[in-house]
């Protein structure tokens, strides 16, 4: 084996103050080609790159050596730095190169099959299988060291708070918080099954009653349910926890958090406080229950305005307890043809509107597709509730509140894309609250909670959790930045009569209640304080501020679409010997 050369620099911190030193770096190749009685060698590490010059009068068969090195050779350089000859601005290290005295090659590569390098086009796919290669290139070494930094900001800020750091376990019982669980069987307790937490959400109500008073962690969990760009069967969560708090408190110290993580990590000061939406304003005006609020362009409600009106698309919707509500997309009208609209038509289709109605503003007038029920005047005084002038398009839809604002908020955000209206460099954080405590569940006729059983109502609602459950307020909220929730929190029941009602507004009998929360209801036989808190997913917080498409690039060794691991290709299949110790057969 070949002996260590001991590192004195990284390779990408050498800049020509270090001009003269004698140095030792380690690395990568990145690339090596001789020009005649020189070998010129870019080596690579996780701050970059450095040249290092090998001339042919070197002795001990290093310019020999120097002569078959290859990309991916990983080799340890000694020599001193000089001025280089042809500087190269596309480099810190650009000005300066190392003259090489001596050569230690450790191992030698294959050539891989992908390039190492930001450009290389390969395949996703291909880039997951080759993570380890994947991981060499610049840009995932400063992903990697970005989100380092996030979570030495976060240690340092909540340690700074008062915040202790407490690990909760990873095994533990199965709950129901929303998705499935990822089961492990138990070896000595053959038939029965831990789970893998989607959340420490009962461990941290029990350290509140345990009297942490203060508690953060950063905590991985597990869901088992379909993936998408900013979704991963394992993630990672910042997760905290107040007692004897309330919102404001809860909002206050969060606000402190990330102005100073955009202050350290960004370079960004942002201004305190954040605004607030509740979640029927964050509905009403953007369709979203975590707005863009980037570009200015909300829903406007003209249902009172339509109201007379005999045509059957408005006059049903409104039978029905609907409303009627538009987009005015402003100088959008010479850029979006017949054609165009009806694609967005399709697109609200998608999302279960029955279509859509567009009204144009042209310098040859005022023109819709549903002109022949209005005239040019009732047009006009339409366009005008939404503040339209000449070269504005408006798109409307009529039918169930839900439906048509989902599609409208998804519209808005389509035609923001398209007209250039959200400026990328721009970071705005907004706080929705106010969420309703619970959701109605179609499909099995019933209401569950919108966030989990142990979120708090309004109190001035709680009287209506029996007898009219959908209008009553959860005091949740949620933090967005750039229109993606990154995280989310409540302020939790402490009440043990509360949360008996909670349960049983949810069709929980009492042995199901006992079965699935009676270690937390235990404890709050013994005195639990008021309690509140929150959790980020930090893959996406992350994946945000980097301005990354998906958190797979922020994650070291993430999963694919088929929630596989392509490198060590797991899940595997299990031997029948390990089968046999847990109790377990294959069907």
């Amino acid at each position: 084996m070949a002996e260590l050369i001991k590192r004195t620099h990284y390779c990408g911190t050498l800049r020509e103050s270090d001009r003269g030193e004698r140095v030792c770096v380690n690395g990568w190749v990145n690339k090596s080609r001789r020009l005649g009685a020189l070998v010129f060698t870019d080596i690579r590490d996780k701050t970059g790159i450095v040249q290092a010059v090998f001339s042919e009068g070197l002795t001990d068969g290093i310019f020999a050596a120097a002569e078959g090195l290859r990309s991916e050779f990983v080799i340890g350089v000694t020599g001193r730095v000089r001025a280089r000859e042809s500087v190269n601005n596309g480099i810190p290290t650009g000005a300066i190169e190392i003259a090489a005295e001596s050569l230690t090659i450790y191992s030698r590569a294959d050539t891989p099959p992908i390039y190492v390098r930001d450009d290389d086009n390969a395949d996703e796919s291909l880039r997951l299988a080759y993570r380890y290669l994947d991981l060499r290139k610049p840009k995932m070494q400063r992903n990697l060291t970005f989100r380092h930094t996030v979570c030495r900001v976060t240690r340092d800020y909540f340690a700074d708070n008062g915040f202790t750091e407490v690990e909760t376990p990873m095994l533990i019982r199965p709950t129901p918080e929303g998705a499935r669980d990822y089961l492990v069987p138990s070896r000595v307790s053959k038939g029965n099954f831990y789970a893998l937490p989607q959340s420490p959400q009962m461990y941290k109500q029990l350290l509140m009653a345990g009297g942490t008073d203060r508690y953060f962690q950063i905590v991985k969990c597990f869901r088992d349910e379909d993936l998408r760009a900013d979704r991963q069967p394992e993630f990672t969560q910042i997760d905290l926890e107040l007692s004897f708090t309330d919102e404001d408190e809860v909002i206050a110290v969060n606000e402190g958090y990330l102005a100073r993580l955009m202050k350290e990590t960004k370079g960004i000061e942002v201004s305190l406080p954040f605004p607030r939406l509740t979640w029927r304003e964050a509905m009403d005006a953007y369709g979203s229950d975590k707005p863009d609020t980037r570009f200015d362009m909300k829903i406007v409600d003209i249902s009172d305005a339509v109201r007379d009106s005999d045509f059957p698309v408005f006059a049903g919707a409104l039978a029905d307890g609907g409303s009627v509500r538009g987009l005015c997309a402003v100088g959008a009208e010479g850029l979006y043809s017949r054609k165009d609209v009806d694609k967005l038509a399709d697109k609200a289709k998608e999302s279960g509107a029955s279509g859509l109605i567009w009204i144009r503003l042209s310098v040859e007038g005022i023109k819709s597709s549903v002109g022949k029920f209005f005239t040019d005047e009732q047009l006009l005084g339409l366009a005008a509730r939404f503040g339209a002038e000449q070269g504005d398009l408006l798109l409307i839809a009529a039918g169930d509140d839900a439906v048509i604002l989902d599609a409208l908020g998804r519209l808005r955000l389509l035609l923001g894309e398209k007209l250039g209206l959200i400026d990328e460099g721009r970071y705005d954080f907004l706080w929705v609250t106010e969420f309703p405590l619970f959701e109605y569940d179609k499909e099995n006729g019933r209401y569950k909670a919108m966030h989990h059983p142990f979120t708090a109502p309004y109190e001035s609602d709680a009287g209506m959790i029996e007898s009219d459950p959908g209008r009553v307020r959860a005091r949740a909220y949620d933090i967005v930045l750039n229109g993606s929730e990154i995280g989310g929190g409540s302020i939790r029941i402490h009440d043990r009569d509360m949360q008996d009602r909670m349960f049983r507004a949810l069709g929980l009998k009492e042995d199901e209640i006992q079965e699935k929360f009676g270690f937390l209801l235990e404890a709050f036989r013994y005195g639990v304080p008021p309690h509140g808190g929150l959790a980020y997913g930090l893959d996406r917080l992350v994946m945000l501020l980097l301005g990354e498409e998906s958190i797979r690039d922020t994650i070291a060794f993430p999963k694919n679409q088929a929630a596989e691991d392509p490198v060590s290709r797991a899940p595997g299949e299990a031997t029948t010997e390990q089968l046999d110790e847990l109790g377990l057969a294959l069907l």
